[in-house]
């Protein structure tokens, strides 16, 4: 109930578009909130102070998805009431391009969030992982894993084996305990980091936490789409999945300085700086733009590294809570201003 959900009802014709729009439709509800309800709008991947009895799910317009969801789920939990992310759409033109988008941004996804992390502190409290709202996005469907998996898809050859181990899987697991049919069947369940919506002919990108302001959700949009289309311009050698998910792991705990397994870099931030070097190689001249700002955050950190230091610098001249507050406010100015926080 506290979350604002803003998409556009067709593809962005550009990233300047994709910014002003969403940049206006956010002073548009920030507008609205603060003269009638006197609330902000506030970026980042968790909510840093709200405990789980000040919100609950939406009951409104759609309620018997979650209805649904409540009969094998335990939604009063941090993964379904307190995480925020940036969902970007790819689209694709064929099975054979499908399937070879999907592959590579599994690899991808396993380092990105070095780059997209924006969720250090949840209930007030330093988490124990440098994404913790991935953290909790891992664990909060573990009734049924084939929901979720293992975050980082499995590689896939054919829509036909995608609707078969992946879609009938999960499908026929909660059929099994009980759950009415608008869950059944659908590509949108799948709750991996990378899935397909093929009512959209798209790839939905789910790992990345929202970031501070529109222009760095835009940033990440167009480092993914140039970092995707320098990957599959040759047939990529495609590490083992449990490598993939191995350093994921590590990735989210600990962040840029994750020690993984991949063979260009020994820590998340040297494979990041591989990924930018290719990104920037096949980046559009509307996407140089915005690179520079990807560059920023491997040299510097990602937004939860930034947010927990600069919180940490506060707390020695006042309090936790205190210095949560005053950081995030600056925050919600990022967000207003349309300014990335550095």
């Amino acid at each position: 109930m506290h979350v604002m959900e803003i998409k556009p009802n067709t593809p962005f014709k550009s990233p300047e578009n994709f910014e002003e729009t969403i940049h206006e439709a956010i002073l548009t509800i920030a507008d609205f909130l603060e003269n009638k309800y006197g609330a902000y709008l506030l970026g980042t991947g968790m909510h840093p102070l709200l405990t789980l009895e000040e919100t609950m799910v939406w009951p409104h317009r759609h309620r018997q998805i979650y209805q649904a969801y409540s009969k094998v789920f335990n939604l009063k939990q941090h993964g379904w009431l307190n995480i925020q992310s940036f969902q970007l759409n790819i689209p694709y033109f064929n099975e054979k391009k499908a399937m070879l988008i999907h592959n590579v941004l599994a690899e991808i996804c396993a380092y990105l969030p070095a780059i997209s992390a924006a969720s250090p502190i949840y209930e007030g409290k330093f988490g124990a992982y440098v994404d913790n709202r991935l953290y909790f996005y891992m664990t909060n469907q573990k009734e049924v894993n084939s929901v979720t998996g293992d975050v980082i898809p499995e590689y896939i050859f054919s829509f036909d084996q995608y609707r078969k181990e992946i879609i009938e899987k999960y499908s026929m697991e909660l059929a099994e305990k009980g759950v009415d049919k608008c869950l059944l069947h659908k590509d949108w369940v799948n709750s991996r980091g990378v899935i397909f919506r093929f009512d959209r002919r798209a790839i939905e990108i789910r790992i990345m936490d929202e970031q501070e302001c529109i222009k760095s959700d835009v940033a990440l949009s167009c480092f993914l789409r140039a970092l995707t289309r320098g990957l599959i311009k040759d047939e990529p050698n495609l590490l083992p999945h449990v490598i993939l998910v191995k350093d994921f792991n590590s990735v989210i705990a600990e962040g840029s300085n994750a020690k993984v397994s991949h063979p260009k870099g020994k820590t998340a931030k040297q494979v990041c700086e591989h990924f930018f070097k290719i990104a920037w190689e096949n980046a559009s001249k509307e996407e140089k733009q915005y690179l520079p700002l990807i560059q920023k955050r491997i040299e510097s950190g990602n937004l939860s590294e930034i947010i927990k230091e600069k919180i940490q610098r506060k707390t020695q001249k006042t309090d936790l809570k205190e210095a949560i507050v005053s950081i995030y406010l600056n925050l919600v100015k990022s967000l207003m201003k349309n300014q990335p926080y550095f």
